[in-house]
């Protein structure tokens, strides 16, 4: 796979796809045969600086850390983007999220990681109404 401006950050994704952030570009989810299954700013009309750090958390939506910007965002499923972080980060290039709600935010402005908790919402069990 050959990419315009570089691919910078991976992610496994759910039915064994992946999620990559390209160098000052997009942030691009492809199937587990390498199929592009959308572009996220082309999905939410959403525009990057320059994404960096990519995750998929529990419930399949996609966060991307955007270092130009000093944000991180939640692209879900369905629905509008949600900013998770737009304060407090100098330089946001990798990120992690738990099964738990908690975001790791490696800050390499500040050399750090910074945890932050957002809401996750239970699983309902199969069956349930």
């Amino acid at each position: 796979m050959l990419w315009e401006d570089g691919p910078r950050y991976v992610s496994p994704a759910p039915n064994g796809g992946f999620v990559i952030s390209e160098e000052c570009g997009d942030v691009k989810v492809f199937t587990s045969s390498r199929q592009l299954v959308c572009s996220l700013s082309s999905k939410y009309g959403h525009q990057f600086g320059n994404p960096a750090g990519v995750c998929v958390d529990v419930e399949g939506s996609i966060v991307v850390a955007d270092e130009q910007r000093r944000t991180v965002h939640l692209f879900p499923e369905s629905g509008a983007p949600v900013c998770l972080v737009s304060t407090g980060l100098r330089r946001p290039a990798g990120v992690a999220c738990s099964s738990f709600g908690h975001l790791f935010v490696a800050d390499t402005g500040e050399n750090c990681v910074k945890v932050f908790k957002y809401h996750v919402r239970p699983r309902q069990p199969l069956g349930a109404l």
